[in-house]
């Protein structure tokens, strides 16, 4: 069940997370690599601040890009700013969606995010829970898949399974996490059934394309760890 009041809380908590990891850094330590490919630690910051942005407009009824070259050039001109620039923009940016989000307003309403996606308004906070805490990972300093709540992690491989069921190009597979009764399906409907099995983090780093990506997973069933589109 959604619960954006605790969700809300969750965003605050995991900026705060984020934002004291990061003040341990220096101006060097945000020009070198990311987790994500082509991107360094000032770009996920960059993206971070102005994801927080767009989902100010979302809230308010506007598109959430101006266009899809506009936030790329975003990121791209505020990746390379030092430190104190960008945990201020951060912070900033973050409290001014809280902000927004925390009015009083219909949860139930349908809005619109990137790329034509819509949702009820009240899964947007866990929206950018997932963007908070997923790029404190791909910041790559230490903070890892596994350090994420249970709850987080299990809500989170919900979303996934939830967004590639259907997928032609992916076989019809079942998660499962290991020395619990938890499962999940994925996937579309062709091809040899997968059963996959293995701790929260493995699944997790699987359906989102991080950390070993699911290379540890026990495959009980199929042909193998099967490949996932790019999110």
């Amino acid at each position: 069940m959604i619960d954006h009041v605790d969700d809300l809380r969750s965003v605050r908590e995991a900026t705060e997370r984020l934002l004291t990891a990061v003040a341990e850094l220096d101006n060097a330590a945000l020009a070198e690599e990311s987790h994500l490919p082509g991107w360094t630690r000032g770009h996920v910051l960059a993206h971070l601040a102005r994801n927080a942005d767009a989902l100010v407009e979302v809230f308010e009824g506007r598109p959430m890009y101006e266009s899809a070259t506009s936030r790329e050039s975003d990121i791209e001109r505020d990746a390379g700013r030092p430190l104190l620039e960008q945990l201020e923009d951060v912070r900033n940016s973050g409290e001014r969606w809280q902000a927004v989000a925390e009015r009083p307003q219909d949860w139930t309403r349908t809005v619109e995010l990137r790329n034509g996606v819509t949702d009820t308004a009240a899964r947007v906070p866990f929206r950018r829970l997932i963007e908070v805490e997923l790029h404190h990972v791909d910041l790559n300093i230490g903070y890892e898949l596994s350090d994420l709540s249970d709850d987080f992690s299990e809500r989170e491989i919900s979303f996934l399974a939830a967004r590639w069921s259907g997928r032609p190009e992916v076989p019809p597979v079942t998660l499962r996490r290991s020395a619990t009764d938890r499962e999940w399906h994925t996937g579309g409907t062709e091809g040899a059934p997968v059963v996959l099995e293995g701790p929260a983090d493995e699944l997790l780093g699987w359906l989102a394309g991080r950390g070993l990506q699911g290379a540890h997973l026990a495959v009980l069933a199929g042909d193998g760890l099967p490949g996932l589109p790019p999110l």
